[in-house]
């Protein structure tokens, strides 16, 4: 190779070595695929791994200090979802690298570990990441089979209007043993479509209900006392129960392991007739030991 053409193509390197995470899930498969040192910037509701939140932080999920991002001199962000779109378009409009992940299923979050590790050339140890992940299903859905019944399971993710799970909450529901009640509005790539009445949740009447709200804690009162509710069977058998956000609205690594394994842990519950402890009386009971 002549000098003329090695100057050209050494001009950036073969894969990106400055990333800056726009969400939780991609910094987290960095670090787990040991490449956490490439991650030069993070989103401000990172928590996984703890010494993520000692990158500079340059991000909400809706919003990002564009300056602080371009002074990190990135030479690939990444992101989530439609909701991230305005942020990545005005980061391609600066000359910034963008790739935006929209997975919403568990097949998608597993592809978007390989493809995460392959941008960065760290494709095998991915592959490697992606099919623990994948073991730890079967685990469950294996397990889940010795279950004596299928409990019905309401997975909300927000209160106010009242929305059920997206799409990977409800599949792993069902992977661990459970029927999600409300699992035709998995389809629905926004929250939009996931709205339901309370009364008509209250129809289906779930026998446990595990509430995940999006950055701040559920209140029991607040599922119990609402329209209709007095009658469900998950309020009359105090199956309320609260997975918090940081564990399964990820759809990465955490909702895989952390967030199934508590799952699984409370749709066995509720199909044995059996209740989880509760932190303080009058909380939502939990799956954390």
């Amino acid at each position: 190779m002549n000098a003329q053409l090695s100057a050209l193509l050494s001009s950036a390197p073969r894969h990106p070595r400055r990333v800056v995470c726009l969400t939780e899930e991609t910094t987290e498969v960095l670090y787990r695929i040991g490449a956490g040192d490439l991650v030069v910037g993070v989103s401000g509701f990172t928590v996984r791994p703890p010494e993520a939140r000692k990158k500079p932080r340059v991000s909400s999920f809706l919003d990002a200090n564009f300056e602080r991002i371009l002074e990190l001199k990135p030479d690939l962000v990444l992101g989530f979802s439609d909701l991230q779109a305005d942020i990545g378009r005005e980061l391609c409009k600066r000359g910034v690298p963008v790739y935006l992940f929209n997975q919403r299923s568990l097949a998608e979050i597993l592809q978007a570990v390989r493809l995460t590790g392959a941008l960065v050339g760290r494709a095998e140890p991915a592959e490697a990441l992606a099919l623990e992940l994948e073991k730890n299903l079967e685990r469950h859905s294996d397990a889940a089979q010795s279950l004596p019944k299928r409990p019905r399971i309401f997975f909300e993710e927000w209160h106010e209007p009242l929305i059920s799970g997206i799409r990977w909450c409800s599949e792993l529901v069902e992977v661990v043993g459970g029927v999600d009640v409300c699992q035709e509005s998995r389809a629905s790539q926004g929250a939009k479509g996931r709205i339901f009445e309370p009364e008509e949740v209250a129809r289906r009447d779930p026998e446990g209900v595990i509430a995940s709200w999006c950055g701040r804690k559920a209140k029991r009162e607040k599922i119990a006392s609402r329209p209709g509710w007095a009658g469900v069977r998950a309020v009359l058998d105090d199956q309320l129960y609260e997975v918090r956000s940081s564990y399964i609205l990820q759809p990465g690594p955490a909702a895989l392991s952390d967030g199934v394994e508590q799952l699984a842990r409370i749709v066995a519950a509720v199909a044995k007739g059996e209740k989880l402890p509760m932190a303080r009386p009058g909380d939502l009971r939990t799956a954390l030991t």
